[in-house]
């Protein structure tokens, strides 16, 4: 029997009253009293005593430690284990009926706090989703499956026992459903569609990709699928955007096509082509390029009429075939030459068709267009200083170089009275040619020197006339060529080339009723400049008549002239007429010319 012990409290003083110990501990205080009279030495039998006792006790602290452990173990038959999570709740020691207790207790008063964009915050209670609790015997079947002598390893280990009984937790899911529809965060009105990311519009920088608006808009089956598995769960809140309740837009920033979209019209408003026209220039730049350009999603286009409308436009300032021309002739007078169709003419088709490509390739370039013929200059008239001059009134022509006269003389031009007369106008040399036969109904003549300029009509030697100018083509002119003494006809010949300007007019007052004769040499009645001749020439650009102008109403006929002509003498067939003639001519079927 154990005596309290006092000694403590007498030590400090705190009671009056003796210690008191146990019979034992009496004698082993006297024991130890006797040892110390006695001096130093071992009793064995002390020894022995000793070590019997501790032995005693070892056993007897391991009897009484098991019997704690498995007194304690008892009571989990009847209650969880330490470590025991019911619905997220630890009911460690709890029975069956106190977990149910705590669950109704938490029903109670649960709320569920609805979060989602733009700092959305709602809540939906238990009460309006008719939250209740269903107990059924798991709880009591979990306590009765748990080993209770196990319950060391949950409290003073990391293990931990989790029983799943979300079946137990009930909600009326009508009235779920028009909770969640009542949210304000539901309204359709209150919702904002996603809008895809997209290109921005153009500035003069470029472009840039907008970012994606992702909305509001919100999936109801998957917002009431959220609320409930958090009600199941007796959640505190429920993140809308964590769950994918919202409708995602389906083209992001990030989009690699949409990033290729932008990078592509970024090259395209990039380029930019100047033109020249001489000392004037016109320059196309991203400003005009970003209206050429469609965007279908990611897909991006230059909308080529749009080019083509650029380029017709480049024609309608530039172009000067078909165009009036005015000119100061060697009479001092200026005139109006209309019709005809010297002078520059872009060939619009080409041109377009180059443009697309140079944008496309975001080029920064200096150009002329594509043409389908020149002009000799772009500064001042467009036909240069380098042309031949004809007066059809005067019948009288100048031929300058370079802007120096090189011959002038008179001439006979088509025939008035039978409506073969000459086209005034502005025309080129289309090419020359040596030795041609000029053939046409009813007649075919060999010519020295060819020069065409009209179709069939042009600038050749006449050596069966012995007169030329006045009034003759009144009544006896050609049918519609410019019939030359052969000296003056072999002078120009020497001195122009093809694509020269050939500018026929007609001025009042210069008609003259004196002709000009030649010599017996054929030479021209009139004085010729010194100039050095021109090399032989191929055949000028061909120009297209516009469709606008009419045909002159002589008996022209279709056909055209050889693209490659003879010159030197060489013989070489020329048209649909063509016979072979004389040594060292060629057969020429021409319109109303000789």
């Amino acid at each position: 029997m154990e005596l309290e012990n006092k000694q403590d409290g007498e030590e400090k003083g705190t009671s009056g009253q003796k210690p008191t110990m146990t019979y034992a501990e009496f004698k082993a205080q006297k024991g130890r009293k006797r040892g110390r009279d006695r001096g130093p030495g071992i009793n064995k039998d002390l020894a022995v005593k000793i070590a019997a006792v501790c032995g005693g006790v070892v056993v007897l602290v391991g009897a009484v430690g098991g019997g704690l452990y498995w007194h304690e173990s008892l009571k989990y038959k009847t209650c969880f284990l330490p470590g025991t999570i019911v619905d997220g709740m630890d009911v460690t020691g709890k029975t069956a009926a106190e977990v149910e207790d705590a669950i109704m207790e938490q029903l109670k008063g649960y709320k569920l706090t609805i979060n989602g964009r733009e700092d959305l915050s709602e809540s939906i209670t238990g009460e309006e989703v008719g939250l209740y609790a269903e107990f059924d015997d798991t709880l009591a079947k979990a306590i009765a499956a748990q080993k209770p002598m196990e319950w060391g390893k949950y409290r003073f280990g990391k293990s931990v026992n989790e029983v799943n009984t979300d079946a137990l937790i009930r909600y009326n899911d009508e009235m779920l459903g028009e909770a969640v529809d009542s949210l304000s965060c539901m309204d359709k009105e209150n919702m904002r569609e996603p809008q895809d990311a997209k290109i921005s519009d153009y500035t003069s920088g470029g472009y840039t990709i907008i970012k994606e608006d992702e909305g509001t808009e919100l999936l109801e089956d998957k917002v009431k699928e959220a609320v409930a598995a958090a009600v199941m769960s007796l959640a505190e809140s429920v993140d809308l955007e964590e769950q994918g309740c919202y409708v995602s837009p389906s083209i992001t920033s990030e989009d690699e096509a949409l990033k290729t979209a932008c990078e592509t019209m970024n090259k395209y408003v990039g380029a930019r082509i100047t033109y020249q026209f001489g000392d004037k220039s016109e320059t196309l730049s991203g400003d005009e390029i970003h209206n050429w350009l469609t965007v279908n999603g990611t897909s991006v286009r230059i909308n080529e009429g749009k080019a083509t409308e650029y380029v017709k436009k480049l024609a309608a300032s530039y172009d000067t075939a078909y165009k009036a021309k005015s000119l100061k002739t060697s009479y001092g007078k200026t005139v109006s030459i209309t019709g005809g169709s010297y002078g520059y003419k872009i060939n619009q088709a080409k041109e377009a068709a180059t443009l697309v490509s140079l944008i496309k390739n975001g080029e920064q370039t200096s150009r002329e267009p594509e043409y389908s013929q020149k002009g000799a200059s772009r500064t001042g008239n467009d036909y240069g200083n380098t042309y031949v001059e004809i007066n059809l009134t005067a019948q009288h022509l100048y031929f300058y170089v370079k802007g120096k006269l090189v011959i002038q003389s008179d001439f006979v031009s088509g025939n008035a009275a039978k409506g073969w007369s000459t086209p005034a106008g502005a025309y080129s040399i289309t090419y020359k040619q040596r030795n041609a036969t000029l053939k046409g109904q009813g007649y075919a003549t060999p010519v020295s020197y060819w020069m065409p300029f009209n179709g069939g009509i042009g600038l050749h030697d006449a050596n069966w006339r012995k007169t030329f100018g006045g009034t003759i083509y009144k009544t006896n002119g050609s049918h519609g060529c410019v019939n030359l003494p052969p000296a003056v006809a072999k002078t120009i010949y020497e001195n122009i080339s093809a694509g020269d300007p050939v500018l026929c007019y007609h001025l009042d007052g210069t008609e003259s009723a004196s002709t000009s004769g030649t010599k017996k040499d054929e030479t021209a009645a009139t004085t010729a400049a010194a100039t050095t001749a021109a090399p032989e020439t191929t055949v000028a650009p061909t120009t297209a008549a516009p469709e606008t102008t009419a045909a002159p109403t002589t008996a022209a006929p279709t056909t055209e002239a050889p693209t490659t002509p003879a010159a030197g003498g060489d013989q070489e067939s020329v048209g649909p007429g063509f016979a072979p003639e004389t040594e060292g001519t060629t057969e020429q079927e021409v319109g109303p010319g000789f």
